[in-house]
């Protein structure tokens, strides 16, 4: 058997290809939309995809299902668990608990273990070649390393209303009823990894297993108790805001993400070009630089989306296209950097890139305003801002700020002033200036606060030295 993990930095995010060489068949579990490194593993072991599934209607990213089946042929499995509420409205095999995916010696058996989400499943794998028995859970959004699934995501970002609580009490029943009754040597491969918001304490290995987790987990001791709402409470309590994008993703997934199909080369765009674009308000110009660069000067009325690891998670802090297709043009090194940074952004469904340029030479510029920590108290601000997480404010703020986070900023214009300066800090500034480019190119008057609460702080300590 053949296992490989495709690991996305970006959104923290694990899919799987699992192959049978015997009989030249795969598998892939929880696809993201570009495609292309299923498609070359499956080339590189002379392997054919005949079947794509995934573990739940994702959240924070949007599903590769439906374009790797378009490409390659292969059957689509998802969930038929869950109610009416939460079945999928497009044509697939429907899976439930019990029912099982057969390639060659290998077989998937779905698992229902709600909480995250109604419909979620996990897959018991075996590998009939080496066993009867499986050794391998791929356990989606239910227990990741050191942690589990947030059971609050459909309350903060799929219009639910106290479903967290049910939730969390499905999680505790999974656990119980599914996860603890399976031996201790089944390995776990999570569907996430550090860094996501799809729960508070995730760990960054890239899998675990059953008997670790039962030993060593923060849950263990709540269950052993049988203390029900011990685990509920501690389970809810700090999880990290939701991004408002999320929403979006549930949605698209649920109904089915368009196929794009193969997609041309991007078209390297002239400095006038692009100028046309912007006096015609026909475009959305990204600054990829980092934030330091583009408060040196950058292009008026863009936005600032760093390339990088990030870069499909600040895209959708930045850019909505429920709301508005103008198609993106990206400032590039090259073609190639162009089209990594397009990749990025398709898998949170920002499909639209019109072409790339490479330079800022003959477009209107603009010098983000930028306030020192030392004259903030002096400035006539109508709002302070914090753009970080609200477990981060909550640790320490500047006094008098108001929080938002930035991943919520576009959707949430209405907590906002109207009128005057708005000024906005992060952490260091990374967020920062996604956020106050959003807010500008929405039409806020936004001032950011040079080096952000760490250069708050790092003033306001030296003046109390």
């Amino acid at each position: 058997m053949l296992l490989e993990r495709i690991y996305d930095e970006d959104l923290a995010q694990a899919s799987y290809f699992i192959g049978c060489q015997r009989k030249g068949e795969a598998v892939v579990v929880d696809a993201r939309r570009d495609i292309s490194p299923y498609l070359e593993l499956a080339a590189a072991n002379g392997m054919r995809i005949v079947a794509v599934t995934e573990t739940h209607i994702h959240a924070d990213y949007l599903s590769g299902t439906r374009e790797l089946a378009a490409a390659t042929g292969a059957e689509m499995y998802v969930s038929g668990e869950g109610g009416t509420h939460w079945q999928y409205r497009f044509e697939a095999h429907r899976l439930h608990d019990g029912d099982t995916v057969a390639l060659g010696n290998i077989t998937l058996k779905a698992v229902h273990t709600p909480g995250h989400t109604p419909e979620h499943l996990s897959f018991l794998v075996t590998d009939g070649a080496f066993s009867k028995d499986p050794g391998y859970l791929l356990s989606g959004d239910f227990v990741f390393s050191g942690d589990l699934g947030r059971p609050d995501l459909l309350d903060e970002a799929a219009g639910g209303v106290d479903t967290r609580f049910e939730g969390a009490r499905q999680i505790c029943r999974s656990l119980q009823q599914k996860f603890l009754t399976l031996p201790d040597h089944i390995a776990v491969y999570p569907g996430h990894g550090s860094g996501s918001a799809c729960g508070k304490a995730l760990g960054a290995l890239p899998s675990t297993t059953v008997g670790y987790e039962r030993l060593c987990s923060w849950w263990g001791p709540y269950l052993a108790a049988n203390d029900e709402q011990g685990f509920v409470d501690d389970l809810l309590n700090g999880q990290p805001d939701a991004h408002a994008y999320f929403g979006r993703m549930k949605r698209e997934n649920r109904q089915g993400p368009a196929v794009m199909g193969e997609r041309p080369e991007l078209e390297e765009l002239t400095a006038d070009d692009v100028a046309r674009g912007l006096e015609e308000t026909g475009i959305t110009f990204v600054d990829t630089r980092p934030h330091t660069a583009v408060h040196a000067g950058t292009v008026a009325g863009s936005v600032n989306i760093p390339a990088g690891n990030k870069t499909a998670s600040f895209g959708a802090w930045a850019v909505d296209p429920e709301t508005d297709s103008r198609p993106l043009v990206l400032l590039a090194a090259d073609a190639a950097a162009a089209r990594e940074m397009w990749d990025h952004l398709v898998r949170v469904g920002i499909d639209k890139v019109a072409g790339y340029t490479t330079s800022l030479e003959g477009l209107p510029s603009y010098n983000p305003q930028r306030i020192l920590p030392e004259d903030l108290a002096g400035f006539d601000a109508a709002l302070v801002l914090d753009v970080r997480n609200k477990t981060e404010h909550i640790d320490g703020h500047i006094p008098g700020s108001s929080q938002l986070s930035a991943g919520r900023v576009l959707w949430n214009q209405d907590q906002l002033p109207a009128g005057g300066s708005i000024v906005t800090y992060c952490q260091s500034g990374v967020r920062n200036s996604v956020a106050a480019s959003t807010l500008r190119r929405a039409g806020f008057d936004v001032v950011e606060l040079e080096g952000s609460y760490a250069g708050w702080k790092q003033w306001k300590d030296a003046q109390e030295a």
